[in-house]
């Protein structure tokens, strides 16, 4: 059995989970969420639970689907109560970004500025080094704080680019440390 698609996910106070066709979709504080369902599992609700169940448990694929859907469901019912938020931070001399509207700009060492247009349902805010990415989808959230983080990748030699704010960059020693040490 699915350790993860056994769980019986409880419903908070102000969340509505309904099923309409093949798609389930989670109404809250923040917003709603759609998504479609595998043909293979099948969604219950009833008493402020949502339960997950497959065709055939003894099939691995199906046990893999059973837990996604559980895991989707669940992100699903925390975004539209909290919200999701990543951060990113920018290093380097010269580096910077800034709002114009709902477009960030970047300046991360390009000939040029990098404009980034925020996705719909997709909050982007800057402060000083910092970019916050906030939103209720935990996928598009976290797809569009990659994308950023793409747009100069942190170096290993000074650190310099966009990273997360939790990340760790490993440092290599320059030519001038391996040549000493030679």
């Amino acid at each position: 059995m699915s350790r993860i698609g056994k769980q019986i996910r409880k419903i908070p106070n102000g969340v509505t989970v309904e099923i309409v066709g093949d798609e389930v979709v989670v109404k809250g504080p923040k917003g709603a969420l759609r998504q479609t369902i595998h043909p293979r599992i099948t969604i219950a609700v009833n008493n402020g639970e949502v339960e997950f169940k497959t065709a055939n448990e003894n099939l691995k694929k199906d046990r893999a689907l059973w837990g996604t859907f559980s895991a989707l469901v669940k992100n699903m019912i925390e975004g539209v109560v909290n919200g999701y938020k990543k951060e990113l931070e920018i290093n380097g001399v010269g580096f910077k970004a800034n709002m114009k509207g709902d477009v960030l700009v970047l300046d991360v060492g390009y000939s040029h500025q990098v404009e980034f247009k925020s996705p719909e349902g997709i909050k982007l805010a800057v402060d000083k080094n910092l970019i916050s990415v906030v939103g209720i989808d935990k996928q598009l959230v976290g797809e569009t704080a990659a994308q950023i983080r793409a747009i100069r990748k942190p170096e290993p030699y000074k650190g310099k680019g966009i990273k997360y704010i939790d990340e760790v960059i490993r440092r290599k020693a320059g030519k001038t440390a391996a040549k000493s040490a030679a």
